[in-house]
């Protein structure tokens, strides 16, 4: 006897190999939208657990994505390219602030959910930090969207004893951004560190960067340090891992 699933199984690839290849070729172009779960039914003959199976087939090989109420859309292949040591110069304001690999022209960059708070200290920023436990620590939380889609949450941690009473509390920490700040203080950014790290989505990150199953993550934790070692700031970016690369250059050994 036939294995019903086999068949199913067969149909549903059968699709997905179907759009994959126009999407390939170009007959979707990256951004657009593939057709409807009707279309597709009323095209393959499909039921519709059938053409939802194949579309998260192309979903979780990272060809497209789900846009709420909308549809399902080629995923757009510029990458932000993120550039470590342009963006730690002092003309830098936003610690979050992408590099594109290509032209932005035609990609619409923006920042919301801007949220500035003092709260208790993680453990893990404590330590970076090195300041005791019950310590309180200053985040500056937002997110970057590309054409609308989530692709980074941004959260950076600085002591209280140090910035309560300052501009880096506010949501608009002024011209030259937190590190003008730092410097007003006394307390310049001179020496950065950054840890790299992939894993999968936690808790309410698959909700705020709209993820589709199976999406990983990449972890940048970066600590900035005075010249005598004093560490004034942690930022966290959790990154969309299908939306950026991390290019870094460095001479090589004599």
């Amino acid at each position: 006897m036939a294995d019903p699933g086999s068949a199913y199984r067969v149909k549903f690839r059968g699709i997905a190999d179907e759009l994959r290849t126009a999407i390939l070729a170009g007959k979707y172009p990256p951004g657009s939208r593939l057709p409807g779960e009707n279309d597709l039914m009323e095209r393959y003959g499909a039921a519709r657990m059938t053409v939802r199976a194949a579309l998260d087939v192309l979903k979780n090989e990272g060809l497209a994505w789900s846009r709420r109420g909308s549809g399902v859309y080629v995923r757009d292949d510029r990458l932000i390219r993120r550039l470590p040591p342009q963006r730690v110069r002092g003309d830098k304001q936003d610690a979050c602030a992408p590099r594109w690999k290509t032209d932005p022209s035609s990609l619409s960059l923006t920042i919301d959910s801007v949220d500035v708070v003092e709260q208790e200290t993680p453990e893990h920023v404590a330590r970076v930090l090195g300041m005791p436990s019950q310590s309180r620590v200053w985040a500056r939380r937002r997110r970057n969207l590309v054409d609308g889609r989530p692709v980074m949450l941004c959260v950076s941690f600085f002591p209280s004893r140090l910035a309560t009473g300052t501009p880096l509390t506010k949501i608009n920490p002024g011209p030259g951004g937190v590190y003008a700040r730092l410097r007003e203080l006394g307390k310049p950014a001179m020496v950065f560190r950054e840890e790299i790290r992939a894993r999968m989505p936690q808790g309410d990150e698959v909700t705020a960067l709209q993820l589709e199953p199976g999406t990983p993550l990449m972890v940048v934790a970066r600590t900035a340090f005075t010249n005598n070692g004093e560490p004034v700031e942690l930022t966290e970016m959790t990154m969309d891992a299908g939306s950026y690369v991390l290019e870094y250059e460095f001479p090589a050994q004599p």
